[in-house]
Order: C-alpha cells, then sequence, then structure tokens
C-alpha cells in the first residue's frame, strides 16, 4: 500500500467518525434556507413577445428609408431597454397605471430607477429568439410582487419598445420632410427671380413634384412601422415564481453538505492525529487497547487507579492485560516497557491502570518509574492512597529510587502502593539521565528484580524526547506504546517506530488514550457493560 492510499483510507475513516457532524451541518443550513425563503415576499413573473421584421421592401418611390425603420443590429434592442429614452417613457406609463396598486407601483418605479442607474436590469429582462438575418421573437418577461402588477409591467415594457422602434421610423420621415420643404424654398427662390419660358414651366413642374412628395410623406407618417411589432401581450400568472423553499432549502442542504465534507476532509488532511485504530493500521503494529478519556474532576479528586476503576477503563484494561499475556505467554516474568511519542500523552496513568488492573487478577506487579527527568509514578500513586510501606526489594536497606537502584541493584527498597503492586519511583528529576542508563548494568538489575514477580512494567521517558527509552527497550521483552486520541500524529508515531526499529526493540502493540467514548463503538468492543453508568473524561 502506497502513501496515497494510506491518506486515502484515512481520510475515508475520519468522514465516516464525522458525518453526523456533516449531515447536521447540510440540515441545519437547509432548514435555515428553507425558513428564510418562506419569509420572502412571493414574486411573480409575467412575459409579453414581439416580432422582428429586419427584411426592408420598397413601396412607391419614397424608399425603404420612408416606409420603414432601419433594421436592427444584435444587441440593439437590449440596449434600448435601458437607455434614457425607452426607461424615461416606461416610468411614466408606470406612474401612470392604475393596474398596479400604490405600495407595488412606489416600489417598481424605485428598483427601474436604480437599476437604469446601475445599468442592470432584474425587475424587466429580454431575451431573445433570433434568425441570422435578425428576424425572430424578443420576449420581455417583468417582475413583481402581485400578477396583476407583473402582467401590466410585462405590456408596458413592450409598449415602450413599441414606441420607441416606431420613433426611428418617424425620424426618417421627418427628416424627408424637412428635405422637401428645402427643396420647395429653393424652388421658390428661384421663381421669385424671374425665369421665363421654358425654364420657368420646368420649375414649376419640378415644384408640384416636390410637393406631390411631400404630400405624401406626409400622409404616410401616420402608417409608417418600426422593425417590432406586437406579438402577444401578457396574461396575469396564476402562481409566483418565487420564492421556492422546498427547493432552496435542498439545494442549500446539498451544498452544506459539500462545503462540510470539504471542511472536514481538510481537517482531517492537515491533522492527522490518531483517533482509531485504523489510523494505526498501516503501520503494521496492532493496537492492543483504547483507553476512554475520565473526567479531570475525577482524577483529582480521586487519583487516576480509582477514577479509572470507577469510569470506563474496566474493560479497556482487561482487553489490554489479556492481549499482553496472550503475547507474552512464552515469557517468565516478563519485562514491558511503556513509553509515548511526546509527554503528555498518557503514559503514565497506562501504567498505573495496568498494574492496577493486572494485580486485581492475582498478578504481582513492579513498576519501575524509569522517567528519571519527570517521572510521575509516585504521584499517581500518592494521588490514589498515601498508605504505602517500603519494603526490601533485594538486600539490606539500600536505595528508594530507580537511578541509584540501577547502580546498586543488590540493596533496593520499593513501595508497596496497594496489595500485589509495589513501585520504585523516580526519584530527583536529573538531567543527565541518559548517562545513568548507559553506566548501569541494567540486564543484570531486571534479571533480578523480576524473578520476584509475575510482571515488571517500566515507565519509560518518550521515545522523540529522549534516547532513554531506546536504551531501556532494548532489555525488555516487549514495548508497549502509548497514543493520544486526537493529539498524538501518525507522522510521530512513525518516527519513533524508525528509532524503536533501529535499536531492536519489540514493539508489541498500541494504546489509543483519552478516547472519545461515543466513538468507542468501533474498536471491538463496547463500554455499555460496566458496572457503574457513564463513562468519563480525564
Amino acid at each position: 500500500m502506497n502513501e496515497a492510499e494510506i491518506d486515502f483510507a484515512v481520510l475515508w475513516r475520519g468522514l465516516q467518525r464525522r458525518w453526523p457532524w456533516i449531515l447536521g451541518t447540510a440540515l441545519l443550513l437547509g432548514a435555515g434556507v428553507f425558513l428564510w425563503s418562506r419569509s420572502q415576499p412571493s414574486v411573480y413573473e409575467a412575459s409579453a413577445s414581439l416580432l422582428a421584421s429586419n427584411t426592408q421592401t420598397q413601396e412607391g418611390n419614397l424608399g425603404t428609408a420612408l416606409v420603414k425603420a432601419p433594421p436592427l443590429p444584435e444587441g440593439a434592442v437590449a440596449q434600448a431597454l435601458q437607455s434614457v429614452q425607452v426607461m424615461d417613457a416606461l416610468l411614466t406609463r408606470l406612474k401612470a397605471s392604475e393596474a398596479v396598486a400604490v405600495p407595488e407601483r412606489q416600489r417598481l418605479v424605485e428598483n427601474l430607477t436604480k437599476e437604469m442607474r446601475q445599468r442592470k436590469l432584474r425587475t424587466v429582462i429580454l431575451t431573445s429568439q433570433l434568425e441570422i438575418t435578425g428576424n425572430g421573437i424578443y420576449t420581455i418577461s417583468a417582475r413583481a410582487r402581485t400578477a396583476a402588477a407583473a402582467q401590466a409591467l410585462a405590456n408596458l415594457s413592450a409598449d415602450s419598445l413599441l414606441v420607441w422602434d416606431r420613433g426611428r421610423a418617424l425620424e426618417n420621415v421627418r427628416r424627408a420632410q424637412a428635405g422637401y420643404r428645402a427643396q420647395l424654398a429653393q424652388v421658390d427662390d428661384q421663381l421669385k427671380v424671374g425665369f421665363q419660358g421654358v425654364e420657368r414651366q420646368t420649375l414649376i413642374a419640378r415644384r408640384a413634384s416636390i410637393q406631390g412628395n411631400l404630400t405624401q410623406v406626409q400622409l404616410l407618417e401616420d402608417s409608417l412601422a418600426g422593425v417590432l411589432s406586437p406579438l402577444s401581450t401578457a396574461v396575469e400568472p396564476l402562481a409566483p415564481v418565487a420564492p421556492k423553499p422546498v427547493r432552496n432549502g435542498v439545494l442549500a442542504g446539498l451544498l452544506g453538505l459539500l462545503l462540510a465534507t470539504g471542511v472536514v476532509a481538510l481537517l482531517i488532511a492537515v491533522d492527522r492525529t490518531v483517533r482509531s485504530e485504523e489510523d494505526l493500521l498501516a503501520l503494521r503494529v496492532p493496537t492492543l487497547a483504547v483507553f476512554p478519556r475520565v473526567r479531570q474532576r475525577d482524577v483529582l479528586l480521586s487519583g487516576i487507579v480509582r477514577a479509572a476503576r470507577q469510569a470506563g477503563l474496566y474493560e479497556a484494561v482487561g482487553f489490554l492485560r489479556v492481549n499482553l499475556l496472550s503475547a507474552l505467554s512464552h515469557k517468565t516474568h516478563p519485562v514491558i516497557m511503556i513509553t509515548s511519542t511526546a509527554p503528555g500523552e498518557g503514559k503514565s496513568s497506562v501504567t498505573a491502570t495496568l498494574a492496577d488492573g493486572l494485580a486485581s487478577s492475582g498478578q504481582r506487579v513492579l513498576i519501575i518509574d524509569a522517567d528519571l527527568r519527570r517521572g510521575t509514578q509516585a504521584e499517581v500513586w500518592r494521588s490514589y492512597d498515601e498508605g504505602g510501606q517500603w519494603h526490601q526489594l533485594t538486600g539490606q536497606g539500600g536505595v528508594r529510587g530507580t537511578s541509584e537502584a540501577l547502580a546498586n541493584p543488590h540493596n533496593v527498597q520499593v513501595i508497596r502502593v496497594e496489595e500485589n503492586v509495589d513501585m520504585l519511583p523516580a526519584g530527583p528529576g536529573m538531567h543527565d539521565s541518559l548517562s545513568v542508563f548507559n553506566q548501569a548494568d541494567i540486564a543484570g538489575a531486571l534479571a533480578l528484580w523480576r524473578q520476584k514477580y509475575d510482571l515488571v512494567l517500566i515507565d519509560s521517558a518518550p521515545l522523540l524526547a529522549l534516547a532513554d527509552g531506546l536504551v531501556l527497550g532494548a532489555h525488555a521483552d516487549a514495548v508497549l506504546m502509548v497514543t493520544e486520541y486526537g493529539r498524538t500524529n501518525v507522522q510521530s508515531v512513525r518516527s519513533a517506530l524508525r528509532r524503536a526499529e533501529r535499536s531492536g526493540l519489540n514493539i508489541l502493540g498500541f494504546v489509543i488514550n483519552k478516547s472519545e467514548v461515543r466513538e468507542g463503538g468501533g474498536y471491538g468492543y463496547s463500554y455499555s457493560y460496566a458496572p457503574k453508568a457513564g463513562a468519563g473524561r480525564f
């Protein structure tokens, strides 16, 4: 399996774990948009159609320019609809329309005025279906909050375009009238000069012809047509076109689903932390147990051991105990080192609760706190029970700390923290802890101490923080690595494993610590059988 496949598998599992959050986000967004859409006013749409005929025909002797408006180039009608000439005429007609209620009329006038200034019409929309020659159909769609207002606005918009188009033809007629009048004035001036004979008769005939043409132009003024002509008027719509709460809610829900999935996928890709045993499968090391999170309040009041007993760790510790004993069944008096990748992941609490679980099944356990810089076993057990008694592990009298015990393994005292559990504390913190391990006869000390116990648990410093664990782990029968749910990075675990393999450590498996109980159903066992309900956090 290559790295890309591993990343995809981790991503898919992360999405599966968070599907309630993703689905909840989509439903919440969809419901919000649905309710918002329902609160919006209704919008009705009506449409009127105009026929465009750009074909010119010659009629009489007046020419095409006097019969019909010039052809309309592509896009001219759309630009005209936004022009001041058409919009002013439309606004004037709309203000005088009694078919639209006064409040809606005022709203439409304000909207159209604003849209005209922005050069972006939304209340009135023009669409076209034209041939290459320019012939075709223009559709004017108008939107309003009442059906009657939408119908009236669509018809008024179509009428305003027709008036504008006819005005283009009238411009040609008026220019022709002005030309003929200018010719008449010129002929009249020539007649006043006093031409006689044939020349005068020619001027009189010319004047009569020009006067006839002017009369024809004046007669055609009322019958001229533009390129556009009415095709169908708008009818009052029966149902609103907007809002559509169901459609908007569904689309918003789908969008929310995509966005939530994308955000979660991005967070998973960035946050490659351990959240289930599947996240560690690619490392080819088994997960032996998953410990749920215990409430911090319970830890402060009772100590981690007692709090673990009362919370949901009973089954988790049982699984870890069974897995460890099964894996080390061929070993007599096995030594197990418990470590982590970084400080604060809970290796010391896992060591203490595991020792308590082993002791409850009758095994005698020795805990060696080998984290010489930041030893915490003494504090863990002091919070649990301050009634421990010192007794001899080896020899007479002797030392009461790990660093001194490694230097003198034949005269060591340990403290009885509970029945069947003895603990050798780390002692005062030291900076040069590695030199202690390098100079000590670790193998000889462990061989001497392990004979009196069924198991020896070594609480070691994190592998990525110090090299102490690499030295100690070489003398342990197995190494148990603790990872913290939602905090330990998978890449950090991989780096710790590489160091352990190079040093010859036998990594037996992982413990995922501080896991969310609500996600524990996928780990192969259930917490619902705990003697006391309410698995907590720590």
